[in-house]
């Protein structure tokens, strides 16, 4: 049957045009319910479980489904209806096209209204239709609501229906199940008799007004990680690149969280402020003394030079939550029997949670999972209500849960319809592969990695040619190859992004951006095997200078799989000369001219310490810790990885110069590097930073015979001053410019395997050459570049989780080790702390010179210089100290390292050379006590 619907719509220029909305209403789908005789046991899409709920209600005794309506199924069906294994009929409600079911919206009836009718027709709908599948069948669809006119009218009509929070806690079997009910009204959830605390937020339309005018500025809210009074607002779409605005005080950040976006008001120039030096954590404490928050507010106010105020605001609305489910643990509440307690996030960066829970006793040492509802004006803290229990605190696969959790990570097992992509086992090159693809399997081509490296995706050859020339090969696993635009194993791979390493995973130790098939079987470029790759080939001269470039999908078959290790010592061996070895040398000859002329171009070396573990086989605790050791053929595999990626973000600029997947590396703006210049200058040096080649070149001559270890700090330094390189589509911008590399042009064409991005930059490269054919979404510039602002985001939180698994790690290692001590040095001078680096272990660590209920030490901080005198002791940027580490675990959530002052000796500060007394937290204590 076909309903239609006419209306005349007034255009933008004057015009009027006719539109006619066509419904198919048709009389053949399904209930939904199997067995079901009246629908003849045809079903369309979804059906529901064969078995209704049966559940312990008070209010329902007899079997039944849920019908909830769209604010219920949005705000509660993750927390409570999925953790109950409550059946819905919502996912297999019968469709709008239903001729049974199918209403029109009434005049002056909103859309909001007809959405409430149209589930109440389903609703009773269904329990008519249900009496006709038995005579003595009591089946019911129960209509789950949380407005009061559509439960009203629900029940007028004869339909049982309750709100979600009367069902929930009529389920006598799942007391647990109230802890999970969403508080969806800020106001209605104030804390009793609290005082206003925050400023009212403005409402959407009166922000949106301001946003227009230039009285509010439109950013995304960044809470700062050592600091929970002081938070930043990058401005959006700012004349000025990277503005950003500083907000400082409870009142000021007006209950915003990290990555909502913000309104926000800038304050007069006199009230403009410095980031603070102060390190500042949340104590957290249960009463909400808000004059005690004043008081340590006026300790960010310093006496500085005017240079150093930024503009500075306050927030005056939200104008989109970014509120995520959150892991973290359960502060108990002091008060006996109390069910509201403080709920402390992992993340730093977000403030403690009010949630009300009658769980509390069986919750604690756990983490858990909480979600937040609002944040009301008179409470300290947003409420929240409890989400799910993950495990144990300090077992290492919850700990790495919540590390993959809180960081985004997608790691679920790689879903069926995924996997029925892949190619069918077992596998072989056939003459269909072989179609638009060079044979270069008698190539003498190696691959040179890591140690115990499994998804091995570059290989490498060099060789003499007739004309004395030499031909250089850089082969990339044709993982384009195996995975097609749009199906479903493309999807997985765009979404996922690239692969994150996490230390040893007892299950896994990476979550592939691919399935294991792929990743480590048949796109790894294994040694003695078949493999499809995608080749860069220059003919070059003795002086590395290219002479022709050219690109091809080939063959090859790697004669050998190295690591850098065993590289590096066919290349120094005397007594070596085959033909892997001589392709080696020729490789390395050629890469340090490479790299020579690179720096001279104003390439940066940067130094960033790297932490290895060694593991027990058996427990896999870490039971060795040192940095990574660089050997001359990294520096090789890199050069000829980064001229591969060179020459193809020519290439495919050249083919599309709107749509190249590109990636650019912003030059720092002058305030940046103001750190690295004091540094440098309180060592009395000077660092040059107009550019890139300026910085390297002084970087290359800070040298100091009595330090050598100055110049890896400076560089260490100088790394914390860039920006983040970044993917992004070249008709969407005009600076191309790689500041790090000094190249006009770069991508990623290298790492497929670990890289979307790199896909995307094979198929662009193959539909250049002619080997492949092109599709709508690899020319559509707008979908390219949400692609990049996506991939981007993958790569932070990657980087993120990965260094939150080695600082996981890290305690698991101190722990086991004690207390120890070990020679480091300050990188960075804090108004109430050092943070200083033990290059031993690559470790970074704070130590404070201020402690709760102990005397406060004279302390004289200068930003100057940047110095920091304690007593009549001073501490400058790069002084060499003596710190003892020691794990401490007073905070089960935010367990840490845990750092004291051992040399330079000052009375009252510094711990003494014997640990035998030091003082350790309360729960070793009591462990100690117990032992004993």
């Amino acid at each position: 049957m076909l309903k239609s619907k006419t209306f005349l719509k007034k255009t933008r220029a004057g015009g009027v045009m006719k539109i006619v909305r066509e419904h198919y209403l048709r009389d053949d789908i399904g209930c939904g319910a199997p067995g079901c005789a009246a629908c003849g046991g045809a079903h369309e899409g979804p059906v529901l479980e064969p078995q209704p709920l049966d559940p312990a209600s008070s209010l329902c005794p007899q079997p039944h489904y849920l019908l909830p309506d769209t604010n219920v199924l949005l705000h509660q069906i993750c927390n409570c209806l999925e953790a109950g294994d409550l059946a819905s009929v919502a996912s297999s409600l019968r469709p709008p096209g239903s001729l049974e079911t199918y209403i029109e919206q009434k005049q002056g009836e909103n859309a909001n209204d007809r959405n409430d009718r149209a589930i109440r027709v389903a609703a009773k709908w269904y329990n008519e239709h249900l009496k006709k599948m038995s005579a003595e069948n009591e089946l019911q669809v129960i209509l789950i609501t949380n407005d009061r006119k559509n439960k009203e009218k629900a029940i007028e009509e004869g339909i049982p229906a309750f709100t979600c929070e009367e069902y929930v806690k009529s389920l006598t079997a799942n007391p647990e199940l109230i802890d999970r009910l969403a508080c969806l009204s800020e106001e209605g959830n104030e804390i009793e008799s609290g005082k206003i605390i925050f400023s009212e937020h403005l409402p959407l339309s009166k922000l949106q007004q301001g946003i227009k005018s230039g009285t509010y500025l439109q950013g995304t809210f960044r809470a700062s990680r050592e600091n929970y009074l002081e938070a930043t607002v990058w401005v959006h779409g700012d004349a000025e690149e990277n503005k950003e605005i500083i907000l400082q005080g409870l009142k000021n950040l007006n209950r915003a969280i990290h990555e909502d976006i913000v309104a926000v008001e800038l304050l007069p120039k006199n009230q403009w402020v410095a980031p603070s030096s102060v390190v500042l954590q949340d104590e957290g404490q249960n009463e909400d003394d808000v004059e005690k928050e004043e008081e340590t507010e006026r300790i960010l106010k310093t006496a500085v030079n005017e240079k150093m105020l930024k503009p500075t605001g306050r927030v005056v609305g939200i104008i989109k939550r970014n509120w995520r489910p959150y892991c973290g643990m359960l502060s108990k509440s002091d008060i006996k029997e109390s069910r509201r307690h403080l709920f402390t996030p992992a993340e730093k960066r977000i403030p403690r949670i009010r949630i009300e829970t009658r769980q509390a006793s069986a919750l604690e040492g756990r983490r858990i999972i909480v979600a937040i509802d609002g944040w009301p004006r008179n409470s300290r803290y947003p409420n929240g209500h409890f989400v799910k229990n993950l495990g144990e605190v300090g077992d290492k696969e919850t700990e790495t849960e919540v590390l993959l959790l809180e960081h985004d990570v997608p790691h679920q097992p790689f879903s069926q319809a995924v996997l029925s992509f892949l190619p069918k086992m077992p596998w072989s090159i056939t003459e269909k592969d072989m179609k638009n693809r060079e044979d270069l399997r008698h190539l003498c081509v190696c691959s040179v990695d890591p140690p115990g490296c499994t998804d091995i995706d570059d290989a490498l050859h060099c060789r003499e040619l007739e004309n004395g020339n030499l031909e250089v090969g850089v082969h990339i696993a044709d993982v384009s190859h195996f995975i097609r635009p749009g199906n479903a194993l493309d999807q997985e791979s765009a979404r996922r992004g690239q692969p994150v390493y996490l230390v040893k995973k007892i299950t896994q130790p990476r979550i592939d951006m691919v399935p294991e098939l792929l990743s480590s079987n048949l796109c790894s470029l294994r040694c003695n095997v078949d493999r499809l790759a995608f080749s860069c080939i220059w003919e070059m001269n003795h002086n590395a200078e290219i002479l022709k470039t050219r690109f091809t999908k080939s063959a090859i078959n790697s004669k050998a799989s190295l690591t850098y290790a065993e590289a590096q010592m066919r290349i120094d061996s005397a007594t070596m000369n085959d033909d892997i070895t001589i392709s080696l040398r020729g490789l390395n000859k050629l890469a340090k001219i490479l790299k020579k002329r690179r720096i001279e171009k104003g390439a940066l070396t940067l130094s960033s310490p790297e932490v290895r573990f060694h593991m027990d086989s058996e427990t896999h605790d870490p039971i060795d810790l040192q940095t990574k050791e660089l050997r001359e053929t990294n520096s090789m595999v890199e050069e000829f990885m980064l001229l591969a990626n060179i020459s193809v973000a020519k290439k495919i600029h050249e083919e599309f110069s709107e749509h190249a997947l590109l990636r650019k590396h912003p030059a720092p703006p002058p305030s940046n590097y103001e750190i690295l210049v004091k540094a440098a200058k309180s060592k009395n040096l000077e660092v040059k930073t107009d550019t890139a080649k300026a910085l390297a070149d002084s970087l290359d001559q800070a040298d100091s015979a009595t330090f050598p270890y100055l110049n890896t700090l400076l560089r260490i330094l100088a790394t914390r001053c860039m920006m983040q390189a970044v993917y992004f589509c070249s008709g969407m911008d005009n600076d191309f410019h790689h500041y790090g590399l000094a190249s006009p042009i770069y991508t990623h064409f290298t790492s497929p395997i670990r890289r979307y991005a790199d896909i995307i930059v094979h198929r662009l490269l193959a539909v250049a050459i002619g080997a492949d054919c092109t599709y709508p979404e690899l020319t559509d510039k707008h979908k390219l570049a949400d692609l990049c602002k996506n991939l981007n985001f993958r790569h932070k939180m990657a980087q993120y989780a990965q260094r939150a698994s080695v600082a996981f790690h890290t305690q698991l290692f101190f722990k086991s080790k004690g207390i120890v001590s070990e020679e480091a040095y300050i990188l960075f001078v804090k108004k109430n702390a050092i943070v200083v680096l033990i290059p031993k272990y690559g470790l970074e660590g704070t130590v404070f010179f201020e402690e709760k209920d102990k005397p406060k030490p004279r302390l004289i901080y200068d930003d100057e210089i940047p110095s920091l005198k304690i007593e009549n002791t001073v501490f400058h940027i790069f002084d060499k100290v003596k710190v003892k580490i020691m794990l401490d675990s007073s905070n089960l959530q935010h367990q840490k390292i845990r750092m004291s002052l051992v040399e330079p000796q000052i009375p009252g500060i510094s711990i003494p050379t014997n640990t035998s007394n030091m003082d350790i937290s309360e729960p070793e204590k009591k462990k100690k006590k117990l032992e004993k």
